[in-house]
């Protein structure tokens, strides 16, 4: 996998993470009060999943910062630009005349493709005209 998919899919990664933290801290928190003018929350009650609350964000700040890190190696492995944006623009430019070149080479064979389509089409047809009037005679 090259590093452009390679940073694509930790971002990705990331995303899911922080998804999974949030949805998991809202789902497990207890209750707070947040204001003396609102009621008192009711009692929290512990399900299952919310048993080990106090260690989840722990664990899941762990594997956030863990694919962050793994963010940051990725960055650090793309190639460096040469020269800065003159040099880019330039490069950009020689690309873009090859781009073309090609692209005219390509048109040109084309047209001679479809030339000698045509030829060997008409070929075929007098073939055929030939075959059916021989056919005729007999």
């Amino acid at each position: 996998m090259d590093i452009i998919s390679q940073l694509q899919e930790q971002v990705n990664t990331i995303a899911a993470l922080a998804f999974n933290t949030f949805g998991t801290l809202q789902r497990d928190a207890p209750p707070v009060r947040l204001s003396p003018n609102y009621p008192e929350p009711p009692p929290h009650e512990p399900t299952e999943d919310s048993a080990n609350f106090a260690e989840q964000p722990k664990l899941m700040s762990a594997a956030l910062v863990k694919a962050a890190k793994q963010f940051d190696v990725l960055v650090a492995a793309l190639p460096l630009s040469d020269g800065g944006e003159e040099e880019q623009l330039k490069r950009i430019a020689e690309l873009q005349a090859e781009n073309d070149a090609v692209g005219q080479e390509l048109q040109k064979q084309l047209e001679a493709a479809e030339k000698e389509l045509k030829q060997v089409q008409e070929l075929f047809s007098q073939v055929a005209d030939n075959c059916l009037n021989l056919k005729k005679a007999d």
